[in-house]
């Protein structure tokens, strides 16, 4: 039997192939691993796509940028909130018929008209004024004829010319204070210059209350049929009572009778009396 046992290993001594070993006889590696900047995991290098998921998840979020999503959040909302609002105010518009919306245009533009129909007045006033050989007396006629002007629309004088009139039957008793006084105020809005509601002159300080057996219009009782007699220009006050949704259509909600007509001439003549003023004094 041959003896397999190895010779003693001589520290001095090389292998004969050139390659080094190691301590328990394997070849020992060549040097250290070259650097690849690549992370590995479990002995396999990571994809950039790995590489780019641990780098977003999990986040890592700061203050700042905490701070920054509030500001972003409150202003989208604050914007939708304003769009939203934008278009409940369109939302009637939207909703009308063509016709209406072209008599609403129509309306705009008759308005508009009767402003500057107001300013070349005025300024033909003015030029009056400067111009006239005597300006005293020209300055008390349009004293004079201001005057009158505003006796008109305190209702301290009668007045006549162009307009509407609105009669209401209310044999059930359901109108109240409230839908006349919108029919006044929808008529204002519309030019009305003089009104008055069956015996009563309507001015800036009327009131309008519920009563028993009535309303009650500064004080005075008044029953049905309500008769509000409105001058001014018909082609903008008629309209302004017919709109959708509007005085007509609200008081025919409650089974009233409502009736518009347009009268060559109304005569508007009852009256207020001019209230003496106790601590006011007109200023020089």
């Amino acid at each position: 039997m041959t003896d397999r046992t190895p010779p003693p290993h001589d520290p001095g001594s090389r292998p004969a192939s050139g390659e080094e070993t190691s301590a328990i006889g394997e070849p020992a590696p060549e040097g250290p691993a070259e650097a690849t900047g690549e992370p590995a995991t479990a002995g396999k290098p990571v994809t950039g796509r790995q590489a780019l998921l641990s780098g977003l998840w999990p986040p890592r979020v700061t203050r700042a940028q905490l701070t920054v999503a509030l500001l972003l959040f409150v202003l989208g909302l604050g914007l939708a909130i304003q769009v939203r609002a934008a278009g409940e105010e369109g939302g009637a518009l939207r909703g009308a018929r063509p016709e209406d919306l072209v008599r609403i245009l129509s309306d705009l533009d008759d308005r508009t008209k009767r402003l500057e129909e107001e300013r070349a007045r005025l300024e033909e006033q003015r030029t009056e004024l400067e111009n006239s050989s005597d300006q005293a007396e020209e300055a008390r006629r349009q004293t004079q004829e201001r005057r009158r002007q505003l006796g008109v629309l305190a209702g301290t004088v009668a007045a006549e010319g162009p307009g509407v009139t609105l009669r209401i039957d209310d044999p059930a008793g359901t109108v109240r204070a409230d839908m006349l006084l919108d029919a006044v105020q929808e008529l204002r809005a519309a030019g009305a210059e003089a009104m008055q509601i069956n015996e009563v002159r309507v001015v800036a300080s009327t009131s309008f209350v519920d009563g028993d057996g009535g309303v009650l219009v500064d004080g005075v009782r008044i029953t049905e049929p309500f008769r509000v007699e409105a001058i001014g220009r018909p082609q903008d006050l008629e309209p302004a009572l017919n709109i959708p949704g509007g005085v007509v259509q609200s008081l025919e909600k409650e089974q009233a009778s409502v009736t518009v007509s347009r009268p060559d001439k109304i005569t508007v003549d009852a009256l207020r009396s001019a209230e003496r003023p106790d601590y006011a004094q007109s200023a020089p």
